[in-house]
């Protein structure tokens, strides 16, 4: 094997790498604590090496990574250094993060648990193409442990156990050929604070993590909301609260909240729904979409769960908004 002969350094906010999902920005980083977040590039040449700084870190992230469209590979953030090499010619790289631990802080930083995306840096035969950016429409999902895709391979409570890449917010996306943001805390209600010190969702809403406010260039098309299952008690005038935040930071996306999966606290979201009076905000019940047979631990959907609910979800998003399946 050739030799790595360090060229141009990448940063990470060049035009040429695409971000895609829940990402803050500090000087010289991008950050994420969301599965489901995806960098993506193209280049010409043989060798890449993709940068992190894992300082600090206690649970490495997991990532799945592709060249060329080829199956996934695991790689996890245990190290700063993801080098990938290629014979040489035209190739595309897709990074996406398939775990952020929830059980240790992904909110302040310094974090435990973190995505920091710190650049590239290219062979010195190796140039970075620019990409084709995201045509497609926006969504945006919020939700607790299942929209983060927890236990959805198996009941290990860990990242071994999760995929977001398998989670029905990315299925659903996927489906549309969406640019997705993909927003899942495990254990996080409304009101209820989520695991990894993430505050509830009424706190969290509108930041990446604590002191990185989310900054959108434009509203999205629809925002999805699972959020209520892990809430001891909800109110009708709690989950309005939230609404009108979500309402409050997008004038014009559609708004789509579905009740928990198991129903719980279905009313009070439901009455919620009605009382904002807003054409554009929408209550979608999810009776009957899986059952505990379709999870791993009798609550957490399994892939195929998942794969179900994405396959009721997409029909109502298609009947509600102005998606098509592409």
């Amino acid at each position: 094997m050739v030799a790595f002969v360090p060229g141009e350094v990448v940063a990470p906010g060049d035009p040429r790498v695409l971000l895609e999902g829940q990402w803050g920005t500090e000087p010289g980083l991008a950050i994420t604590v969301n599965s489901g977040s995806r960098i993506s590039f193209g280049f010409s040449g043989t060798g890449v090496q993709v940068l992190f700084d894992a300082d600090g870190l206690t649970v490495a992230p997991h990532l799945w990574v592709s060249v060329d469209d080829a199956e996934p590979e695991l790689w996890l953030i245990d190290r700063p250094v993801l080098e990938l090499t290629a014979e040489d010619g035209r190739h595309t790289v897709e990074i996406v993060v398939k775990d952020v631990n929830e059980h240790v802080n992904r909110w302040n930083p310094p974090f435990e648990s973190a995505v920091v995306f710190a650049g590239l840096v290219l062979d010195a035969t190796t140039t970075l193409r620019l990409g084709a950016q995201p045509g497609g429409p926006r969504l945006e999902f919020y939700g607790d442990s299942i929209t983060q895709g927890v236990r959805a391979v198996s009941a290990d409570p860990g990242s071994s156990g999760a995929d977001g890449t398998r989670s029905y917010a990315y299925l659903t996306a996927r489906a549309f050929g969406a640019t997705s943001y993909q927003v899942g805390f495990g254990r996080q209600g409304i009101v209820r604070p989520g695991n990894g010190q993430v505050p509830g969702g009424l706190e969290s809403f509108g930041w990446n993590y604590a002191g990185s406010k989310v900054d959108r260039i434009a509203d999205p098309d629809v925002v999805i909301i699972n959020l209520g299952v892990n809430d001891e008690s909800l109110s009708t005038a709690e989950y309005a609260d939230y609404l009108t935040r979500v309402r409050t930071a997008y004038r014009s996306s559609t708004i789509v909240a579905l009740s928990p999966f198991n129903g719980k606290h279905a009313t009070e979201i439901e009455t919620a729904v009605k009382s904002t009076d807003d054409p554009n905000l929408h209550y979608v019940s999810t009776a009957g979409w899986i059952t505990p047979a379709d999870c791993t631990d009798g609550l957490h959907p399994s892939t195929d769960g998942h794969a179900k609910l994405a396959g009721n979800l997409i029909p109502a998003l298609e009947r509600l908004t102005t998606l098509t399946r592409r």
